[in-house]
Order: C-alpha cells, then structure tokens, then sequence
C-alpha cells in the first residue's frame, strides 16, 4: 500500500522515542544469566533485563534465518511474502540468486522511514540483494526502509574462515566421487579388466570437466561470492576479513546512534555472533567456562553493554526503547571434536534450530527495556510474538496508514501493564510452508496448550536431533505425522516429555476440536498462498525455490570487474 510521508518535528513533546533493536544469530534462550545460566557471565543483558521487561514466551515465527526473520521485519508469517520453503533448502544460500524479500513487502523499517525516522541496519541481513541484474537491490535493505546499510548482505558462514567443514568441501567430496569414478573406468579399460565404450569414456570425461567447472565457479570461490561486507549498495570488502568484524559491526552501530542524537532513529543492530563459524578473539578466548561458544556469548554480552553505555552516555535512555532478541533457539547438532559445542543450550525445552514447531528452536530471548515508560523487573509469561515488533514499532511511531494483513500485535499495552493477558490466543508453528503445530492459550486459564501434526526424525533414532545430516527437514520421509495430533500442556510440562491423553486430560477433546477450528480459520485468511511462478494472480510467487536460490554470475555483488572481485575496506578514513 502507498504510505503517506508525515514527518514530526524533533522536539516536540510526546515526541516518537528512538528504537534500538538487537538481535543474536543462533543465540539459545539458556545461553544467558537472566534466562538461567549460571555459568556465562552475561551482565550487560542481565542488566537489560533488570531495567526493563523480560519475556519468557517470546516465539520466532519459524526455526530458521531467513523464514524468522522475513516474518520479524514483515509482522507475518513467511509464507505470505514467499519466504517458507517447500524442499530441502530453507534458507538463501547465494548472494548471486535471485530469491528474496519481495519489494512489494512492507517492512518496520519502511513505516517508520515514512513517518520520518532515520533508519540504520549494521550487520545481517539474509533476505537477498539483487532480482534480474547485478546492481537492480530489488531486495536490499535499502529499498526495504533501511536509509543506512552496513554489514553482511548475506551471513556469516563456515565456508567464510579457511578449515571448517563447509558447503565447499561438502561439494568437493562429491565432485572428488564422480572424477574418481571417471578415472576407475579408464584404469579398468587400461588394464583390460573390463571392455567399456570410449564413447562412453570420452562422454564421461566430458562430464567430469563440465562437473569440474560447474562446481570451481560457485564453491571453490564460495568465499568471494558469500563473505562480503556492503556499505549501502557498495561491496567494500570482499571477501571480508572475519577477525575484525565484530569490533567493526560494533563501530558501526555506535557511530549511527552518535550521528543520529538529534532527530528520531530506528536502528537494527542484527549481529554476525553466534552463527558458525565462531569468533576467536583473543580478547575473549578461553575466558568462559563454556569454550569457544561461552566465549562468544560473553563477547556478545561486552558488545550489548558498549551499545548500552552509548545511548546512556548520549543522554537517550528515557527516550529509546531498546529491544533484544535472537532469530531463532541455538543449533544443537552444530559441534566438532577440536572446538567442542558449537551451538546453542535452549535450556529445559526440546529441539533447536531448524526442528519444527519443538519448543527449543522457536522459544527465544526477548528483553524490553525503556526507563520512565517501561516498569523495571517485570517478566511476562504470556505468549508473544517476534512479529509483534512490527505493529508495536507503527504505534510508537503513531502510524495510522492503512495496513496489510498481520499476524502481529502491538505489545504495549501488555508491556506498560494496561492488559494482562497476551492477543495471541492462538499461534501457528510452520516448518517451511508447512504448517506444523498450533499454540493454544484458552481464556481463564493457565494453561498453554501445543498440538503437533508432525514432528521431525531425529538421527540417530534416540538422538535429541539431527546429527547425520546437521539439519532436520521439514518434509516427506523426513517427519513423523501424527493422527491423533501430539498434545502437550507448556505450563506444566514445558519441555514436551508428556504427550497428554483422553485419560491424563479433561480438556483433550476440547483441545482437538479448538485448534481444528484456528486451522480453518487461519488457513481460510491465506489468500496468499505460494506457487512457484506466477501463474496465479492471487498468489505469492515462492522466493525459495531451486530457481531463485542457485548461484547466477549476472546477479552476483562484486567489488571490481566481476568475476576479479576484491577489495578491502579503507577502515583508517572511515574512522
């Protein structure tokens, strides 16, 4: 829809207040102080907590980046914008593809640009750039309500620091299969062991060439096309230097808050930590009782800290609501014998990343905090929602304009105590498109009932998660249906041990039929249903298909005369 531009004057009492939005890649809600770690020292989100509000149900709108964080920028699911995937790949996997956040989206970022906030993202974004030609940033943050861009345009990546397991050498044992198997065949002719067609050599040996230059463009120089840091719509590094990042991510969003003090902002501060591969900064290193991940988690807390301690210093505290998050629960299965634990702890509840509608892997931080407006210490058990940020965000900018269809709801009547009880009476788990579970919290009760249609086959059988493939699938011979659905009652079995029964409760049938009905109701509502072209008018045509995630050269980034991509950032003159 058209937005109508209204800029408010600064000064003005009842002004708009600044908005300071932090958001962790792959942080698990057990990671922290304030959500029961007694072992990492997280003081400075701790401290968050203790000034403000802390939400202890506070939901992602899907197990993984891209899906969680399309519907956190759009306050809906992510099937409406085309962001839910149908197959193997959930998530954007190229910079040169063509899949991402439509530009026909609405974002947080695009309402309050047009009610005249200066608006910053620093760090991820994992949305996609380009649609047709390289340099059109169909979907860059830029044309999505961000007026200042700095970071990762993509996401940082094991195939981004030399020696970790990566999609690189993943490829490469597979290409290393087909030329052996090539070579077997001439050494088995050679010998005369075996009579074979040189034909068929000869066409084999063309396949393994074709294989070879397939596989060198995309993979070999992963690293080029995927690791690079973008200013804006400019490529000024790459591929980046990751040891430096953080400190630089960290600059960055310190420096738009000191430009910014005089007129209302929107900063995005979405960090690179704690996705693999994981920081080695000296600083921090073997600091934590936890190994590399703790010491992570603590240079993430150090960092939470300076952002707090700019926007104090600045005099901005009583004025800025400030928000911290993660995408989605910690990855589990993500370890390796040098490092140990590479992932997440998402505490007491079941699952992690990338395993449907699991408690682990959508149950997330959630911590508000805006002195003079927000009573301090409160915690809030009532379900919210990482949408929920969208339609709070238009409020506090008091944006009327004429809106789309959310999944959202605005939060501050719940956080400033006018109401006790959340808007979300129902909520919807989907694992890619498929919609996996349904939260029910009835009126009058405690009670938060979850009813699972499907639940991921975790490898080996047994196992806590995926551990043979490093990720759970959402499809096919991947899952287990369930008929009747699995029922589990959160407030008194929270990690989903005890599946309820006709016999353990009262509510069984009651529950069945309630959330049969939220499905029709909610499924009646998709008039945006994803096809994978654009067949039909009334649809959302599908960002993540094999068509729109492969690597194309014509839509790659690059700093220089593409394919002699490279750069550096001048950091001394942008200092």
């Amino acid at each position: 829809l058209p937005l109508q531009k209204t800029r408010k004057p600064w000064g003005e009492l009842g002004r708009s207040p600044n908005i300071v939005l932090i958001m962790v890649d792959d942080l698990g809600i057990g990671d922290m102080g304030c959500y029961g770690n007694d072992t990492i020292r997280t003081p400075n989100i701790d401290r968050l907590a203790s000034e403000g509000i802390k939400l202890t149900q506070h939901i992602a709108a899907a197990p993984l980046c891209t899906p969680s964080r399309a519907a956190f920028m759009t306050g809906r699911y992510a099937f409406r914008s085309g962001m839910g995937s149908t197959g193997r790949v959930q998530v954007l996997l190229f910079l040169g593809g063509s899949g991402g956040l439509p530009p026909s989206e609405t974002t947080f970022a695009k309402r309050l640009q047009q009610q005249g906030y200066t608006t910053g993202l620093v760090g991820k974004w994992h949305l996609g750039v380009n649609c047709e030609q390289r340099g059109d940033h169909c979907h860059h943050p830029n044309q999505h309500g961000f007026s200042y861009f700095y970071g990762l345009p993509f996401t940082l990546f094991n195939d981004c620091v030399p020696g970790e397991d990566s999609l690189l050498t993943q490829s490469a044992c597979f290409l290393s299969k087909t030329i052996a198997c090539v070579y077997f065949q001439v050494f088995v002719r050679a010998c005369g062991l075996l009579e074979v067609s040189l034909w068929l050599l000869a066409a084999l040996f063309l396949l393994s060439l074709l294989a070879t230059a397939v596989w060198y463009l995309p993979f070999k120089l992963l690293p080029t096309w995927n690791c690079i840091i973008m200013r804006n719509q400019e490529v000024i590094e790459q591929p980046m230097t990751v040891e430096t990042l953080p400190q630089r991510l960290l600059a960055e969003a310190e420096g738009f808050i000191k430009r910014n003090v005089d007129r209302p902002f929107l900063l995005f501060f979405s960090l690179a930590h704690i996705h693999t591969p994981l920081f080695n900064n000296p600083a921090f290193a073997g600091k934590s009782l936890h190994g590399r991940y703790g010491d992570n988690i603590e240079e993430v807390d150090w960092m939470i800290g300076k952002i707090t301690e700019t926007v104090d210093s600045l005099g901005l505290a009583n004025s800025t609501l400030m928000y911290f998050t993660s995408d989605h629960g910690g990855h589990l299965e993500e370890a390796d014998s040098h490092i140990g634990q590479k992932g997440g702890w998402n505490s007491i509840y079941k699952g992690g990343k990338a395993m449907g509608g699991w408690e682990g892997g959508i149950r997330v931080p959630g911590i508000f905090r805006w002195p003079g407006r927000l009573a301090a210490g409160r915690v809030l058990d009532e379900p919210t929602s990482l949408m929920d940020l969208y339609p709070t965000l238009k409020h506090l900018a008091e944006d009327t304009q004429p809106d789309r269809e959310l999944d959202g709801h605005d939060l501050m009547p719940l956080l400033e105590g006018k109401v006790a009880r959340s808007q979300h009476e129902f909520m919807f788990h989907y694992c890619g498109v498929y919609l996996n579970a349904v939260r029910w919290h009835p009126h009058g009760s405690e009670s938060i009932f979850k009813v699972h249609f499907f639940t991921p086959n975790f490898s080996p059988p047994g196992a806590g998660g995926c551990y043979h493939t490093k990720i759970c699938q959402c499809f096919g011979e991947h899952v287990t249906h369930h008929d009747p659905p699995l029922i589990f009652d959160l407030y008194r079995d929270p990690s989903e041990s005890h599946p309820l029964t006709p016999a353990t409760e009262p509510r069984y049938a009651e529950i069945l039929e309630q959330t049969a009905a939220a499905v029709e109701r909610h499924r009646g509502a998709r008039s945006d249903k994803q096809v994978a072209d654009d067949s039909d008018a009334n649809s959302v045509r599908s960002q993540m298909t094999w068509e729109k995630i492969l690597w194309r050269p014509w839509l790659q980034p690059c700093c220089g005369t593409f394919p002699f991509c490279g750069c550096k950032e001048d950091t001394i003159s942008n200092n």
